[in-house]
């Protein structure tokens, strides 16, 4: 699956801001920002991702996720030390 399949399977579920999808092989890395994770903690963000990508996972098209969710506010204040200037 492309990154950019990626990308369209979660801005159409879910309301976001911003998102980076990074693939190595089956090996997939999701950094998402949005307000839609404002009050959420870790485990329920990581719940929204997942949610649009199960059939993916189910059927070995991704076999591993890594998921980075951020609000807005946080995204500011984490973005300069994950993306590289």
């Amino acid at each position: 699956m492309e990154t950019n399949q990626v990308e369209t399977l979660l801005r159409d579920a879910l309301s976001l801001d911003e998102i980076i999808v990074k693939a190595n092989g089956s090996h997939y890395e999701v950094i998402a920002v949005g307000t839609c994770f404002d009050g959420l903690r870790r485990l329920k963000r990581e719940q929204l991702i997942y949610g649009p990508l199960m059939d993916t996972i189910k059927d070995g098209t991704m076999h591993a996720v890594s998921i980075r969710a951020f609000t807005p506010d946080e995204w500011q204040k984490e973005r300069k030390f994950i993306l590289p200037q």
